[in-house]
């Protein structure tokens, strides 16, 4: 999808809710691989935070139709938020705070995120929670695919971009910084825990478009990537932070 197709979409996006909420629309800000200019067509989301005065049942009905079209466009329903909760809950998710801190675009009204202070006392036990959560929920979709290979390689082809964004925040966690760029954040893993990371970099340049996998490829890489995986969720677990989790 080309960036003028992407920017076609969000400002349809915003118009429709502008159009739908009015005065009540605090802010609409896009975040994540698209803001950072690490977007493939594909596979990657347009990850969208939409920011309301308040939220109630009439404000969901009203989204109702927005969102589900937003959906058939191939990406997950925007986040909804009121301006309090925006302010009350970055304890609870330091992951998307710190990317919308680090990458974003606003797209309409105040930058709700300038100056927020986020609060990162459950960040280390959020990155190994979410690496275990998608690990388990990987295994479980697997069991049903292990004997079609082009299935088994979508399935890996779909979750590697989430599991190196993870990556990114554990590197975040270790040194106080970390790369946006998925293949240097790859890189940034061997050095940081030993992490070979030959999965990961295999399944971004098929994703990107460079070779082809070969016919009998997936249950081998599967292999490698469960176990690359697994190291990276041991790697945060060890990890020691200054906060309680």
């Amino acid at each position: 999808m080309a960036q003028e197709i992407v920017d076609k979409l969000l400002d349809e996006l915003t118009g429709r809710l502008e159009k739908s909420y009015g005065k009540e629309l605090v802010s609409v800000i896009l975040y994540g691989s698209a803001a950072a200019g690490d977007w493939h067509a594909g596979y990657s989301d347009l990850n969208v935070l939409a920011v309301l005065q308040r939220i109630g049942v009439e404000q969901l009905q009203r989204a109702e139709k927005i969102f589900q079209w937003w959906r058939e466009q191939g990406n997950p329903s925007p986040l909804l938020m009121s301006e309090n909760e925006v302010r009350a809950a970055t304890d609870c998710f330091p992951i998307e705070f710190h990317d919308m801190a680090e990458r974003r675009r606003v797209l309409f009204g105040d930058d709700v995120i300038a100056g927020l202070v986020i609060d990162d006392r459950h960040y280390r036990a959020q990155i190994e929670h979410e690496i275990r959560a998608k690990l388990l929920r990987l295994r479980q979709k697997a069991g049903g695919v292990l004997n079609d290979q082009r299935l088994l390689m979508r399935l890996m082809l779909d979750s590697v971009s989430t599991f190196v964004l993870l990556g990114r925040h554990a590197l975040r966690l270790a040194r106080g910084q970390a790369p946006w760029r998925k293949h240097e954040t790859v890189r940034a893993l061997r050095e940081e825990f030993g992490i070979p990371g030959e999965s990961f970099e295999r399944l971004l340049r098929l994703r990107e478009g460079s070779g082809k996998a070969r016919p009998t490829e997936a249950p081998i890489l599967f292999a490698k990537y469960l176990e690359e995986i697994s190291l990276l969720a041991d790697s945060v677990d060890r990890l020691e932070t200054g906060g309680s989790d």
